[in-house]
């Protein structure tokens, strides 16, 4: 999450307001980490909640009366299901988002960074579970591959111009 906001005030450096939009109903345990990196960037990271669409609807009316330059779209499954919702409000009130798996940038948001779900392979765990191991003894796996994906039609849209230092980091550049 921090590296998220990092990515985001670089594509948005004037932005001194950036939101933080997460599900109130999930642990997000990085958030002491995202304040930590708002504070080192001097920036104010108001949290916006949302746990189903109305709030997402309430959510972005409140982001617009903040005037927040741009905002961060927090790891969770409900956002996931409602990617196309959370895409279009972006568009709509043009504001820059960044947000956590490329299915986001690829439906037409501006930036994502996260995981790279295909590098995780989960067969393996379905896998052992299939022929009988407890997923409870089976260790955690982190993340090791990231990936960058930039959405150039959106950022014109936004009137963004993506700095070079992020073009040559992203894995994938829409056009």
């Amino acid at each position: 999450m921090p590296k998220r906001l990092e990515l985001l005030l670089e594509l948005v450096p004037q932005a001194r307001l950036i939101a933080l939009l997460i599900n109130p109903n999930s642990p997000n345990v990085w958030i002491e980490d995202v304040h930590a990196a708002a504070r080192g960037k001097r920036v104010l990271l108001p949290i916006l909640k949302a746990g189903s669409d109305t709030e997402i609807d309430a959510a972005f009316a409140s982001l617009i009366q903040l005037h927040a330059g741009a905002l961060v779209i927090g790891d969770d499954p409900i956002f996931t299901r409602r990617r196309d919702q959370l895409v279009t409000l972006a568009a709509h009130h043009a504001v820059p988002a960044i947000y956590y798996s490329r299915d986001f940038a690829a439906s037409g948001g501006l930036i994502s960074y996260g995981a790279s779900f295909t590098a995780i392979n989960l067969g393996i765990y379905a896998g052992k579970i299939l022929k009988g191991a407890k997923p409870a003894d089976l260790p955690v796996q982190q993340p090791a591959t990231f990936e960058l994906v930039v959405n150039l039609n959106t950022a014109k849209d936004l009137g963004l111009t993506v700095p070079p230092s992020i073009l040559a980091r992203a894995d994938e550049v829409i056009e």
